[in-house]
């Protein structure tokens, strides 16, 4: 069976770090009450020399590096984000530039926090099929850039960055072989006014500014999050118990641990990176992924289950084979 094989993972980061009580000397909040109702402690803010395109070279150079991959030899480059450089081209096409790896396929995808799995869907069926031999998945964004600095029950939570992974399409054998074992995604586009930019090309000629209604989305994401687990758990005939890692979207700290309690997952196999990066949107799944294969938790040969929730709402899971 043909499967499509994570060879590689990187990341990326802006320079400048925003603690909480940097963020408490601009907006009228205080470390305590973010940490509490976040679990936050500290963000990364992009420089304007710093953009999504940059951050997501920077995090696919890692991934190549890791993969031990030359450019050249992607042929496929799937960019998930909410904002990128400009209204088009895509930002993945920047990012091809940026590496020298022309004439391949290179197109953004646009699912804002579940971003990345859609992209993992996207690559994954078309190295399954033939269309690609070698792909560059990657989430980025510069989410900074579209927050209202005003508005403390926003502007706290979000953060940039990038992650990446080299998927390879290889032929699976044994009992466990590695690579993508089933994905499953969804959306619903009755809840656009809980979480959503109020601005846009076709509307406002602007770029607005997000908004949300945290309650609500917080009610929706444990609910929807734990549903598409078992989904995916359903199609590989595993339960929860078979997965050493889940690497969840990095929204806020109660619904990592709401969505593991719902699951009955311990908290140690849950992957937690957003106390350091915050919420990066698109970017947070492969950046916790990262950050946990660097670090030495996950392994090669380990059942990872990926999973996010974002505005549209959109959301979904991929349980991979280390």
């Amino acid at each position: 069976m043909r499967r499509s094989v994570i060879t590689g993972t990187g990341s990326a980061l802006p320079r400048t770090v925003v603690t909480n009580a940097d963020l408490a000397a601009r907006v009228d909040t205080t470390d305590e009450w973010i940490v509490e109702r976040t679990g936050i402690r500290q963000r990364y803010i992009a420089e304007p020399d710093e953009t999504t395109s940059s951050l997501a070279t920077e995090a696919a150079r890692r991934a190549l590096e890791a993969a031990d991959v030359e450019a050249s030899q992607i042929d496929l480059i799937v960019l998930a984000t909410a904002t990128p450089d400009q209204t088009f081209p895509a930002a993945a096409t920047i990012v091809q530039h940026n590496l020298g790896c022309h004439g391949g396929m290179a197109f953004d995808v646009a699912a804002v926090c579940s971003g990345f799995l859609y992209a993992v869907g996207v690559a994954d069926s078309m190295l399954r099929s033939g269309m690609a031999s070698r792909a560059l998945v990657i989430g980025s964004e510069t989410f900074s850039r579209i927050l209202d600095w005003e508005d403390r029950t926003t502007c706290v939570l979000f953060g940039d960055g990038a992650g990446a992974i080299v998927l390879e399409a290889r032929e699976g054998s044994g009992d466990a072989p590695r690579g993508v074992i089933a994905t499953r995604l969804h959306a619903d586009g009755n809840h656009n006014e809980l979480l959503y930019v109020d601005g846009g090309v076709s509307t406002t000629g602007t770029v607005g500014k997000l908004r949300m209604r945290g309650r609500e989305v917080f009610r929706h994401a444990v609910v929807n999050l734990a549903e598409v687990l078992r989904e995916v758990l359903s199609e590989a005939n595993l339960t929860t118990a078979d997965i050493d890692w889940l690497v969840p979207h990095q929204a806020n700290a109660r619904i990592l641990e709401a969505t593991a309690r719902k699951l009955d997952m311990p908290r140690e196999k849950v992957v937690v990176t957003v106390d350091q990066h915050a919420n990066t949107s698109a970017a947070s799944v492969p950046l916790a992924l990262d950050t946990a294969v660097r670090d030495g938790r996950i392994k090669q040969g380990d059942l990872v289950m990926l999973e996010a929730m974002g505005g549209g709402f959109t959301w979904g899971a991929s349980l991979v084979r280390m």
